[in-house]
């Protein structure tokens, strides 16, 4: 960040706004644990944590195991008059996987399984060299926008409620036993709440910008008014 009362409109240089109201700040140095919040608004500005960096490429390769789990480990069981069926998520997709079903398949699979662990990838690739010490990689900033961008379209949460409901309904023809991919998407939730509550993106911006890489195109700006 930088000092305290330097700052630039034009450029915006030294200046943060709020994500929930827009009110601009003065940025200033945070020690790890302090927290900055909206003068107008009182929304979280900035909370930086120590070893949240590392904290989040854990829980981002956890997100990637445990997704692997819930594709392929059975995800419920359905029985009836001695006569039983176990399925995964993979069995679903292949099922489906002829006809015209198919773009549908595919739209599922990449909103539940697709984005969730590219979103993980994204950040390990931003947050690996910063944990460490080092310069950030040259599309950094690239991927954390990406990353940013593809949290809300991650359906896990979705998926595992839309299937309890669904449950609730089938329960009542036949003995559902839920299988481990169920639970393990279970667990994927906890470790997004997990990976929220450690993450900091003004703390990982302000890293990427220090390190010299553009971030929000005040480069331009600052260009043309020169």
């Amino acid at each position: 960040m930088d000092a305290q009362d330097s700052f630039d409109l034009t450029t915006g240089r030294g200046l943060m706004a709020c994500p929930r109201c827009d009110a601009l700040h003065v940025e200033e140095e945070l020690d790890p644990g302090e927290t900055a919040t909206c003068i107008r608004c009182g929304g979280v500005l900035a909370k930086p944590r120590g070893g949240a960096f590392t904290q989040l490429i854990a829980l981002s390769f956890t997100t990637v195991v445990l997704m692997m789990g819930a594709i392929f480990f059975p995800f419920l069981e359905i029985s009836r008059m001695g006569f039983g069926n176990a399925t995964s998520l993979f069995g679903v997709g292949m099922a489906f996987a002829d006809g015209v079903l198919l773009p549908l398949v595919l739209a599922v699979m990449m909103m539940i399984v697709g984005l969730p662990v590219l979103r993980a990838f994204l950040l390990v690739y931003t947050l690996t060299p910063l944990a460490q010490g080092r310069a950030p990689y040259r599309h950094a900033a690239r991927a954390f926008r990406w990353s940013e961008l593809l949290r809300p379209w991650s359906m896990a949460e979705i998926f595992v409620i839309g299937t309890a409901v669904a449950l609730v309904k089938v329960a009542g023809l036949a003995t559902v036993h839920l299988g481990p991919a169920f639970w393990a998407f279970c667990a994927l939730i906890l470790v997004n709440l997990a990976s929220r509550g450690f993450m900091c993106q003004t703390t990982i911006w302000d890293a990427i910008e220090d390190a010299g890489l553009h971030t929000d195109g005040r480069e331009m700006v600052q260009g043309r008014v020169s």
